[in-house]
C-alpha cells in the first residue's frame, strides 16, 4: 500500500485527534463545517480522521495562534471537497487495511511519521505530537 493511501486512511476518532492536536471537539467540527478538513464517516456516522487531517489541523492551529482568522486560513489552505484526493477516505481496501492494523503497527507507523518531514508539509513533530510516544 502506498504512503499516500496510508496518510489518507481514516484511523483516528475525534477523541484521539483532540489529544493529538490540543483542539476541542467543537473547534474540530467548526473547521470541518468550513470545509478545511473532511474526515471520513463510518456507517454509524462517527468521524474518522487521517494523518493528513491531523497535520492540517495542526497547520490551522498554528495559523490561529499567529492571529490569522478563518477567512485568511481559507486563503492559505484551500477548502477540501468531499470527493477530492485530499479528503479522508473509507473504502473497501482502506477499511480492510485499517482493521488489520494492530495497535503496535499503528504506533510504529506514527513514530515513523513523526520522524519524516515531507517537502512543503508541516512535520508532525512541529505539532508537539512527540510527547505522546515513548522513545
Amino acid at each position: 500500500m502506498s504512503d499516500e493511501i496510508r496518510r489518507n486512511m481514516a484511523l483516528f476518532p475525534i477523541g484521539i485527534v483532540m489529544k493529538l492536536t490540543d483542539l476541542t471537539a467543537r473547534q474540530i467540527r467548526y473547521y470541518e463545517q468550513h470545509e478545511l478538513i473532511v474526515p471520513a464517516r463510518t456507517a454509524g456516522n462517527q468521524r474518522l480522521f487521517s494523518l493528513n487531517d491531523v497535520e492540517r489541523l495542526l497547520e490551522i492551529k498554528s495559523l490561529i495562534e499567529k492571529g490569522v482568522n478563518i477567512a485568511g486560513i481559507k486563503q492559505v489552505l484551500l477548502p477540501i471537497e468531499k470527493n477530492s484526493d485530499d479528503a479522508t477516505v473509507i473504502n473497501e481496501q482502506t477499511e480492510v487495511a485499517r482493521k488489520e492494523l494492530t495497535d503496535s503497527d499503528l504506533h510504529k507507523y506514527l513514530k515513523r511519521q513523526l520522524r519524516t518531514k515531507r517537502p512543503g508539509q508541516v512535520s508532525l513533530i512541529q505539532g508537539e505530537l512527540s510527547r505522546f510516544y515513548n522513545k
